[in-house]
């Protein structure tokens, strides 16, 4: 199938401010199961801008900004070629049959920053390290509590919440919820990044809210021997498939945000974002 992507983001600031450089992770990772056929991406007319791959080989671009600005752009534009993909259609190594997973050396000496729980959380009795468990079954039910257990929230703007918080607060934007899993995995013996990207939605049924409509989306990858990185939504409660188009993946937050920077100043300048998202169908 062939979907066009349409993405505009906007920062107003009530006066112009001076921009440090800022990265932008919004280009589609490109595999066997998704090829770009064009993209175009642009952001303000005085804007330098270069492209390179990060740490975690992400392709970004990084934008230089010589003058002050007070509305900064960024547009993006492409049209990709996807071939429909089964989200359990794997198979997993012996050494991932059960959680926790037996990593080999090798393996540990890898993932080991994916594997290391970043806040002390107390889970809930649903998601706790509870001996050996399925892996297929457990990861399925931690995706759908998180789904089923907590509300969802859009929230546009700010760092992900801690797990704690989350938890503590019953509801969350994508990011906390995948934040949330990625922390219940850990603790599990699951190595796992975050990821974001574009989601083409479909026609949902009616009443349920388009969680993506007008902006980005998060969610998590766990490595499973066997199986490679593989791909969770708490938010919809499902395995991912050829409808997530992943633009970035990493450790934290900030590794995966869609766009890094700031402004230079000795005061606040209050601003906003506004975001315009279309992910539609080529029939």
């Amino acid at each position: 199938m062939k979907l066009h992507i349409d993405y505009h983001a906007r920062y107003c600031y009530e006066e112009p401010v001076s921009l440090s450089p800022h990265l932008v992770r919004i280009f589609p990772r490109r595999d066997q199961f998704l090829q770009v056929a064009n993209l175009k991406f642009s952001s303000n007319e005085s804007a330098d801008i270069k492209f390179r791959r990060d740490l975690f080989d992400n392709e970004i671009a990084h934008c230089f900004y010589p003058d002050p600005i007070q509305d900064l752009d960024f547009y993006l534009q492409a049209e990709l070629d996807i071939t429909e993909r089964n989200p359990f259609g794997f198979l997993l190594a012996g050494s991932a049959l059960n959680i926790p997973v037996k990593y080999s050396d090798l393996e540990k000496e890898i993932l080991a920053p994916y594997l290391r729980p970043h806040e002390a959380c107390e889970l809930p009795d649903p998601l706790r390290p509870a001996g050996e468990r399925p892996t297929v079954e457990t990861l399925v039910n931690f995706n759908s509590w998180i789904y089923e257990q907590l509300g969802y929230e859009r929230r546009d703007e700010g760092d992900p919440f801690l797990p704690s918080e989350t938890l503590s607060r019953g509801q969350g934007s994508c990011r906390d919820f995948g934040v949330l899993l990625a922390e219940v995995l850990r603790q599990n013996g699951i190595a796992t990044r975050l990821a974001s990207g574009f989601l083409w939605e479909g026609e949902k049924e009616e009443g349920k809210p388009k969680v993506a409509e007008s902006a980005m989306h998060a969610w998590v990858e766990s490595y499973l021997p066997g199986a490679g990185w593989l791909a969770m939504d708490p938010t919809n409660g499902s395995f991912t498939d050829h409808s997530a188009i992943t633009t970035a993946a990493g450790l934290y937050h900030e590794n995966i945000a869609p766009v890094s920077g700031h402004y230079y100043g000795k005061k606040t300048i209050p601003s906003h974002l506004e975001t315009k998202l279309e992910v539609k169908l080529i029939e």
